[in-house]
């Protein structure tokens, strides 16, 4: 094929504003990834756009496994649907109040703050 460009699990995409540290999710445009390493302002970065990553989440937000979470842009965490989080994928397993970690199952596809 000579159209093929990429699998696409895989992005590369300009460092937003104020650069990134590997592992750190982040929003570009209507992306959201996982930071395959760091990277300063302008730089190419590669992301993660599909997957199962450990991510941080606010401590109060109860997840059950398949719960669907969303990305808090401002925060930067995992959080419950609502207004001005972006939707990113489904939780993988269960999460309490207090936990600050859970493991997300990335959807891959284009988002935009609720």
């Amino acid at each position: 094929m000579k159209n093929y460009i990429q699998e696409g699990s895989i992005i590369t995409v300009t460092t937003p504003t104020g650069g990134v540290v590997s592992d750190a999710g982040l929003i570009v445009g209507s992306l959201f990834g996982v930071a395959l390493h760091s990277s300063a302002e302008g730089e190419a970065l590669e992301v993660a756009t599909e997957g199962v990553y450990r991510l941080p989440k606010v401590s109060a937000a109860v997840l059950a496994v398949g719960t669907r979470v969303a990305w808090d842009n401002t925060a930067k965490n995992i959080n419950l649907l609502g207004a001005g989080r972006f939707p990113v994928g489904i939780a993988t397993e269960a999460a309490g109040n207090g936990t600050t970690i859970v493991a997300v199952r990335l959807d891959g596809v284009g988002t935009v703050a609720a």
